[in-house]
């Protein structure tokens, strides 16, 4: 009972009294608010003009066929839009409407597809959440200006769903859901000239970026896709007010313009050479655009990269001719919304001849189930556990409770060294570094107090690495360990997208006190 009520309060203290008030606020209006079928409104300023923007993933597949995170379904006669067997999120992704940017799509049948969701819209349950509300306003706006459609029907069920939106923003949560929240009452009110959605979404717009994009150009919830959905969001607000001048929203383009260069400058730095991304805390493929769409795009907008040294993100990336090396030395996001964050400090990723070598083992679910709590564990990713504890207690899907914090940090050239304090309650500190050759990469991890620790390296599904003499060896290399007491090589599921794992293996490597790992690149 203790622990569970420790846990509580090590993760409700760090809320901000904006959610708690919003929680009590929202939950004493307990239900969903329809659109008002009757409701007054200006139809939509159908000519309004945008430019073409990124293509959508492919997820309808013809007729009423779907496939979302992985997973593919056939409705056949019906869509049934609270469709639930695949779980909530793949809910969400029906309801978003993303798939009306497919290229493939066409206009006849977004048009059906809108119309039966609007036939449904007394019963649909998850769909009238502010977040899904808040991406489909978007993609129904961009479709029908895309199209030059003039739908009374569409129009008065779009701004029934804006009004719901405009009462009820997602203070609560904040970060990025409360961001979609303001380019959605961005979008829905200059379509409808609405001063009064229009001002309440300069007010979050305005607030938010200048909060959750950090001084580096990284996003504050310290996911690469996070980052790259919030700058494409960015770039189309950016395309909205470029090519519509007359709007009471235009003080926003000058602040969209400066965080999206920024944003665009902090993700050039991490992207591997290959175009990989790096796929640490909630980060998977194939759900936002990738970072060459991103940058074509945003050039098309006239927006360019400003590379600012990476700091404030926690973030290094490090590139030697041989390699190129991602290390976090950073706290594992914002303490009142640490929803998307692992318990991943000094983690690291590498990549030897632009192929992945050690890698995160990425996410496959956002069920609150036994993989989530896996995927977001320590042993998951490339760091040190110690006494078989976690770093930061992850738990129920999206919760922290104690957590990491970095409490020194040093740069050279050549050599990163950070300490945690992570273990405090066991009285023990975790110092790690990284020096970096040409040739070469050696990884120092001490523990006060004479602590038990094991390191883990995850192995990329291509890699075989094989164990002799007590070293790891294969065809990158070898690496060598010193103080190390025990090492093992075991199998382990890589998440290659939601729903999708891939066998690989890891290295477990057992110590006390200090170890020493030195991987010696062919």
């Amino acid at each position: 009972m203790f622990s569970l009520w420790s846990r509580y309060y090590h993760t409700l203290k760090f809320l901000k009294w904006t959610q708690i008030k919003y929680r009590l606020l929202y939950s004493l209006r307990s239900g969903i608010t329809r659109p008002d079928p009757n409701g007054m409104f200006l139809p939509g300023q159908w000519d309004l003009q945008l430019e073409d923007s990124i293509p959508a993933y492919t997820s309808w597949l013809g007729n009423d066929r779907f496939i979302f995170l992985n997973m593919e379904h056939d409705f056949k006669n019906r869509i049934d839009w609270n469709y639930a067997a695949y779980g909530k999120l793949w809910t969400y992704n029906l309801t978003y409407f993303e798939f009306l940017g497919q290229s493939d799509l066409p206009k006849e049948k977004g048009l059906e597809l809108i119309h039966d969701f609007i036939a449904q819209l007394s019963t649909i349950k998850d769909g009238l959440e502010p977040f899904p509300i808040s991406l489909r306003i978007i993609f129904w706006i961009k479709f029908l200006l895309k199209h030059k459609i003039q739908d009374y029907k569409i129009d008065q069920s779009l701004y029934g769903q804006l009004q719901m939106l405009y009462q009820k923003p997602e203070y609560h949560l904040l970060g990025n859901h409360l961001l979609e929240n303001g380019f959605a009452l961005l979008f829905g009110g200059q379509y409808f000239a609405d001063e009064k959605v229009l001002k309440l979404g300069n007010t979050i717009l305005t607030e938010q970026l200048k909060e959750q994009i950090l001084s580096d150009g990284g996003h504050f919830e310290r996911s690469p896709m996070y980052h790259q959905l919030m700058l494409y969001r960015i770039l189309d607000g950016i395309n909205l007010l470029k090519n519509n001048p007359e709007d009471s929203a235009q003080h926003l383009k000058k602040l969209f313009s400066e965080k999206a260069a920024l944003m665009l400058g902090w993700m050039t730095q991490i992207t591997f050479s290959n175009g990989d991304m790096p796929l640490v805390n909630d980060s998977t493929r194939e759900v936002a655009p990738t970072a060459k769409a991103l940058e074509t795009y945003a050039a098309q907008l006239g927006i360019f990269p400003e590379i600012k040294p990476l700091k404030t993100s926690g973030y290094r990336k490090i590139k030697r001719s041989r390699y190129e090396l991602f290390v976090d030395t950073g706290n594992i996001g914002p303490d009142y919304i640490p929803g998307h964050a692992h318990s991943d400090t000094f983690n690291f990723i590498l990549y030897q001849d632009d192929q992945p070598l050690l890698v995160d083992t990425g996410i496959s679910t956002y069920e609150k189930n036994n993989r989530r709590k896996e995927e977001r564990s320590t042993a998951a990713h490339n760091t040190v556990m110690v006494n078989n504890l976690e770093q930061s207690e992850v738990w129920g899907g999206f919760r922290v409770a104690r957590r990491a914090k970095i409490t020194q940090l040093e740069e050279s050239d050549g050599k990163i060294t950070a300490i945690h304090d992570g273990y405090r309650r066991i009285n023990c500190e975790h110092r790690r570094s990284f020096t970096y050759c040409e040739q070469y990469l050696e990884i120092k991890d001490e523990l006060t107090d004479k602590h038990e620790g094991a390191a883990f390296l995850h192995f990329h599904p291509t890699v075989f690495p094989q164990l002799e003499n007590q070293q790891i060896t294969g065809k990158f290399g070898a690496i060598h360990f010193k103080n190390a007491d025990e090492i093992r090589l075991v199998p382990y599921l890589m998440a290659t997208g939601f729903n999708q794992t891939k066998e690989a293996t890891r290295a477990i490597v057992s110590f006390k006190d200090h170890l020493q790992t030195i991987i010696k690149l062919t």
